[in-house]
Parts: C-alpha cells; structure tokens; sequence
C-alpha cells in the first residue's frame, strides 16, 4: 500500500506558490492547442488556417473557467456559495466543475465560429480530438493533489491520501475510513479519459474518414468521455457532503454520472447526424 504524500505546490517564487494544479491547465491547453494546429496542417477537410486556434485560445480559457466554477457551484454546493458568495471568486481554494467547464467551452465554440465565419461542426472536430489532453494532465494534477480520491478497497495499488483527514473534520463519515487504502480514481480517468479516448479520436481522424463527417469526433468525444466517466465513478469516492443520488441498496448512482447521461445522449445525436449529413451528401 503506498501513501500519497506528493506535494501540490510544484515551485514557489517570490513567495508565490505555483501548484501543479495550475500548471496542468496551462500545459494542457497550451499542448491541445499545439495538437490540433498540428491536426489542421495535416489535414485538408477544415475550411480555416491553424491559426485560427492560437485565436480562440483566449476564448477557451475563459469558457474553462466560468463555465467550470459556476458548474460546480450549480451542481455540488449551492447552498455554500449561496451562504458564502465571495467564495465563489475563491477559485484557488478549489472546485471546478469538468461538466460545467465543458459547457462553458461548447460556448466559446459557438461565439467564435460565429464571430470568424467558420464551420462550427469542424472547429468542434478539432477541439475535441484534443480536449483528452488536458484531461488527462488534469487528472495527474487531481492525484498529486489528494483530491477525488477513490473508495476504499484493498488492492495491491491502494493508495492512502492522508488529504481525508482534513474532510473527515467537517464530515464525521470520513473518519472510519482514515489511514484507509482507496483506489487512485484519478489514475483510472487520467488512463481512460485522457490517453484512451485520445488514441481512439486518433485512430478516427487518421484512419478513418471521420473528418469527412463533421461532427463526428465531437459525438465521439462526448459518448467516449461519458462512458468512461461513469465507470471510473464506480471506483471514485461520491463527493463528500453529496453522496449517492440515487442509493439501490449498497449500490448507488454519483452525481457524475447523472451529468454524464445527456453528455452520452448528446454524443450520440452528433454522430447520428454526422452520419445523416453524409448519406445525404451522397445521394444528391
């Protein structure tokens, strides 16, 4: 069993700690963007320059960010920051939604496409191939930070996260569980929401002729994130103060799960319209 005792500040400068955590943003957007320029170049099915995503960079900090703390705040503790409305702007205390900021990106899209004059569905494709990217950095970030730790279980690999401590003050539940193995959950999506579905967005646009059916790879993106999502929440600790939405027993559906289902609905319209537009395409 080992124990995650991994310090969250990566480099501290003048007195200014830089966490990991912030570093996985950065690098995470700043290696998707360099991606899907990359993708653009390599490829003749989009109707703008690579450019284009240096531009909307900006754009998608700003969709991440909003999109992602007015998520959480709307989805898993409304109350507090109802109580508590500065802390709303207490962004490096923590909580950030990854439903609330994907809405806030799916925003960005729209405005910009619309504001450049450029297929929405395509610069969609070239987003989505790369989002995997920053989760999957992100989710590294998640583990060195203790948070989002997975439920108890005595694998081989438990990991112990002494960070539970600090919860079970507030949370009395937590404190049968302390010095407890759990599953490194964050592990588990960096693998399947970052480097899996990457590979299959991949294996889609290179050897198939998804860019050819604009759309696809968004549909893909969202059923593949959706699905694997709710999974890994079968081996992740339901948030704490939230719990199980709906409990059958001692088997129990997350909050994050029930925001995964209209991501995997979603998805499978997009692909089922990709597909549509194709045919159509074909038979004219």
């Amino acid at each position: 069993m080992f124990i995650n005792n991994l310090d969250p500040i990566a480099i501290t400068i003048f007195n200014i700690d830089i966490r990991w955590y912030s570093l996985a943003y950065i690098f995470g957007l700043i290696l998707a963007i360099q991606f899907g320029k990359f993708l653009i170049k390599k490829n003749n099915f989009f109707n703008f320059s690579s450019n284009i995503l240096d531009e909307y960079l900006p754009f998608a900090i700003i969709g991440i960010i909003l999109g992602g703390r007015l998520g959480y705040i709307l989805f898993y503790d409304l109350n507090f920051f109802l109580q508590n409305p500065i802390n709303i702007f207490f962004i490096w205390e923590g909580g950030m939604s990854f439903h609330g900021g994907m809405l806030g990106v799916i925003v960005s899209v729209i405005l910009y496409a619309q504001r450049h004059k450029v297929s929405l569905l395509s610069l969609g494709d070239a987003i989505a191939i790369a989002a995997p990217i920053g989760l999957f950095f992100g989710r590294l970030a998640n583990f060195i930070n203790g948070e989002l730790w997975g439920r108890v279980s005595d694998v081989p690999w438990a990991i112990v996260f002494p960070q539970v401590e600090l919860y079970a003050r507030a949370y009395p539940e937590l404190a049968a569980t302390l010095g407890q193995g759990r599953h490194p959950s964050q592990l588990y999506e960096a693998a399947l929401e970052g480097l899996v579905l990457f590979l299959v967005l991949a294996h889609l646009a290179w050897r198939t002729d998804a860019l050819k059916r604009p759309g696809t790879l968004i549909g893909t993106f969202l059923v593949g994130y959706g699905l694997a999502r709710a999974f890994c929440e079968f081996f992740r600790m339901p948030d704490v103060g939230i719990g199980f939405d709906l409990a059958f027993g001692s088997f129990g559906i997350s909050r994050g799960q029930l925001l995964c289902l209209p991501m995997i609905i979603a998805g499978l319209l997009f692909l089922k319209y990709a597909q549509g537009a194709q045919s159509t395409q074909q038979t004219t």
